[in-house]
């Protein structure tokens, strides 16, 4: 009498590889919460930059595409909300001023922090970005709300508008 054996399959085991990508991906979504409770709780969010830059570093250094962002903040410069409004290319982003004004009267926004990431890693601003910053600074301004800065995240540290004196 012959007998027959099942072959049990056993199934796919992660990877060192894999557990290490989830175990950065676990790190990366604790920072980020640290980051929005630090920047989004009541009080003076505009007062640590450093933790803004961070946080803009770390929602969008890692996409493949250009985003253009937009932190509302109110009239104590506390952040309201934070929206990717647009998305684009690998090489740039169509922005609308009307869309971001529309988007500042929903949230009744005094102000904002514009950003976007350059995919290319380079956060060096284009003549592009220049444009559009002033073209979103005269825009708001109509409504009462001031343009604070515009980030560019890249691989090295955030450019930054304010800081560049372009405002």
């Amino acid at each position: 009498m012959s007998s027959l054996h099942a072959v049990t399959a056993i199934p796919n085991t992660p990877s060192l590889e894999q557990h290490a990508i989830q175990y950065e991906d676990h790190l990366i979504h604790q920072a980020l919460d640290l980051l929005v409770h630090r920047i989004f709780k009541g009080g003076p969010a505009m007062q640590n930059p450093s933790a803004v830059f961070d946080y803009l570093r770390l929602q969008l250094a890692g996409e493949p595409s250009e985003i253009f962002a937009v932190l509302f903040l109110n009239s104590q410069h506390e952040v309201i909300a934070w929206e990717p409004v647009f998305t684009g290319t690998i090489d740039a982003v169509t922005v609308h001023p009307r869309v971001i004004a529309q988007r500042c009267l929903i949230h009744n926004a005094a102000a904002v922090i514009l950003a976007h990431q350059h995919p290319s890693g380079y956060t060096e601003p284009s003549l592009a970005d220049k444009l559009i910053t002033q073209r979103l600074k005269v825009a708001l301004e109509m409504f009462d709300v001031r343009v604070l800065d515009h980030v560019v995240v890249g691989k090295s540290e955030p450019f930054s508008f304010a800081q560049a004196g372009l405002l």
